[in-house]
């Protein structure tokens, strides 16, 4: 029995609706935030270097070109990826993110490899190299205060809405900061008389774009290829399942990425004589936990009445009215219609509860059962109950 929920099917063709809107919102507004800072500093460094004579800085505003493409991405992914599920797409859209990611990180790793590529033959060449003009040193000061402030202000966005991609955004601000301090560094190693710095800094700057890209490859590939969650978040899912009350054992848990979810499958191990309902309640409580305690999109849970890993299959048994019948066949006759009959598929063979009606010789029987069981190839034991007649 699986137990798990899908969105409506249908297609939802009206006015967009996200289905997280307080996540949806705070990403967008910080999103454009940072295309605003992005546009502004990639248009100021571009130009000041080109005037300015230093490489560096053009470098530093290519990548924060760069950076404006993943805001763009991010602000995509928000849209489209926050949709409902449709009947096309029964997990969601979340794999939009993951395939513009692939595209964006292959398009950076080539512009950073060209950077730096560039930047080398440039520097087989040390008599076209120039002294740079001061006043990029403070264009460079306003991009490391700029990302600075964008990272502090991002993260503190995604703390409040707990989304992992804008954490990740956030992060990847302050990973920017580190290349405009790079090109400080350049610049004022230019302007002190050492003019390849400026240079090498713009070369350090490549390699810094090539890496953010590669890195968005890798990460998109990973989940493409349904790479599972780490081990201490696996770790943390087993526990929560364990704790379930109900829950006896656990085996076979599956995880698997979803740009910032996760998608789960469990086999959980419950008592094997409890009620079909009683055991989709645990199934159902289960579920239930993993989605509040972790950043879970969907939990498929599998009831097992024992570990089949490690126990004998049950599939060579036969189907329940094939059981039936060779019961009736062993006793001789068919038990009346209003018998119930619970069968429990246990260990390689079959436990079966018998309610009977208080008309029948339950002595005589239970006589020709326990004879069945001492022998017959399915059944392991058959218990005989009697049903109290109502008032």
């Amino acid at each position: 029995m699986k137990n798990h929920t899908h969105a409506p099917a249908h297609d939802r063709v009206a006015a967009f609706e996200p289905a997280h809107p307080l996540r949806f919102a705070a990403a967008r507004k910080s999103t454009w935030v940072s295309i605003l800072i992005n546009l502004t500093l990639s248009i100021l460094q571009v130009l000041a270097g080109f005037f300015g004579k230093s490489q560096s800085l053009m470098a530093d505003g290519l990548h924060s070109f760069a950076d404006l493409l993943s805001d763009v991405l991010v602000l995509f992914a928000n849209r489209h990826g926050n949709k409902h599920a449709d009947a096309n797409h029964p997990y969601g859209h979340a794999r939009i993110e993951t395939a513009a990611s692939l595209i964006l990180g292959a398009s950076l790793a080539a512009l950073g490899v060209g950077l730096l590529i560039a930047t080398g033959m440039r520097l087989q060449h040390p008599e076209q190299i120039h002294a740079v003009h001061p006043y990029t040193l403070w264009v460079a000061l306003i991009a490391l205060a700029a990302k600075e402030g964008m990272f502090r202000y991002m993260l503190a966005v995604a703390k409040r809405v707990r989304s992992q991609m804008l954490v990740a955004n956030a992060w990847h601000a302050r990973s920017d900061a580190a290349s405009s301090l790079v090109v400080i560094v350049g610049i004022i190693g230019n302007l002190l008389g050492y003019t390849f710095l400026d240079l090498v800094a713009a070369g350090v700057v490549g390699v810094m774009i090539a890496y953010m890209g590669i890195q968005f490859a890798r990460d998109a590939l990973l989940e493409l290829v349904d790479t599972g969650l780490d081990e201490d978040e696996v770790r943390a899912i087993r526990n929560t399942l364990k704790a379930v009350p109900g829950v006896m054992g656990l085996h076979e848990l599956r995880t698997r990425k979803m740009a910032d979810n996760a998608l789960v499958d469990a086999h959980i191990i419950v008592d094997p004589r409890i009620s079909v309902s009683e055991g989709h309640y645990i199934a159902e409580a289960a579920r239930s936990a993993v989605l509040k305690q972790h950043h879970v999109l969907d939990v498929m849970v599998h009831i097992d009445p024992e570990d089949d890993l490690q126990t004998k299959p049950n599939a060579r048994l036969p189907q329940r009215h094939l059981l039936l019948a060779h019961l009736y066949k062993r006793l001789g006759y068919e038990l009346p219609a209003s018998t119930r009959i619970v069968l429990h598929y246990l260990d390689g063979k079959v436990d079966a509860d018998l309610l009977l009606d208080a008309d029948l010789d339950l002595a005589a029987l239970k006589k020709q059962c326990a004879a069945i069981a001492a022998d017959d190839p399915y059944f392991r034991r058959l218990t005989l109950y009697r049903s109290v007649a109502p008032d």
